[in-house]
């Protein structure tokens, strides 16, 4: 996408987006910004598709200020991930965005463990650590629904995510859907701070952002010097 942009816009691109999904993860509504020095004329997002492969698509484009930041700027982002648990399996024609789960699961029981991951925690037990990175993340959403289909959705909110955090945390939910764990369980491994082999990293596939957050624009460099401080819990 930078090389594309690079020849449209004759200049070298650096493109700053608001969520580093994991390898194989989908993006439904992924924010990025780039800084250029001119817009040339005739450069518009058809333009511009028309360019990329399929599988990318610019949906709208915004001339900001300099004070917006895609990736620090954002307040939070929402994830979905999607879990069919019919023993027929998930319809084919959408199997490389659903997962295929052959035990059925209570969304009552993971709604139910959901809650004592919500709030500001030291996620360390659901991230794969980076050195010099905090774990530390809101998470201000974490429930479960069944969609028209019936397969069954999670929808995750947080400030920020670390890296394979989301896709653990299904991992830690799956198990109290099918009984094998207590509901009690996700809120133990996450107060004992360390690694547990009974959280599985589920695959990345059924993973989509869905949406990304910022503040009013008075607020955009406030939220950028925060979200570059280092956060500790309190």
């Amino acid at each position: 996408m930078q090389r594309v942009l690079g020849h449209l816009f004759r200049e070298p691109v650096q493109i700053q987006c608001a969520g580093r999904t994991d390898a194989g993860v989908h993006a439904r509504g992924q924010v990025a910004h780039m800084d250029v020095a001119s817009w040339p004329n005739g450069v518009d997002a058809g333009r511009i598709n028309r360019a990329m492969p399929d599988d990318i698509r610019v949906i709208a484009i915004e001339q900001v200020s300099p004070e917006f930041d895609a990736r620090f700027g954002a307040i939070w982002r929402r994830y979905t991930y999607r879990v069919n648990d019919d023993p027929r399996g998930p319809d084919p024609l959408h199997r490389h965005f659903i997962l295929a789960h052959h035990r059925p699961v209570d969304l009552g029981a993971m709604n139910a463990a959901a809650q004592a991951l919500l709030g500001e925690h030291d996620f360390a037990p659901f991230c794969k650590q980076r050195e010099f990175a905090t774990t530390i993340r809101t998470l201000q959403r974490l429930d479960w629904h069944r969609d028209e289909a019936g397969t069954a959705v999670m929808t995750v909110q947080a400030d920020a995510f670390c890296h394979s955090m989301v896709r653990s945390l299904v991992g830690a939910m799956l198990p109290v859907g099918e009984g094998r764990r207590p509901v009690g369980w996700p809120g133990e491994v996450l107060a004992q701070g360390g690694k547990d082999s009974g959280v599985t990293v589920m695959p990345a596939f059924p993973l989509v952002l869905e949406e990304v957050g910022y503040p009013p624009e008075e607020q955009w460099a406030a939220r950028q010097h925060e979200t570059r401080s280092l956060r500790t819990l309190d």
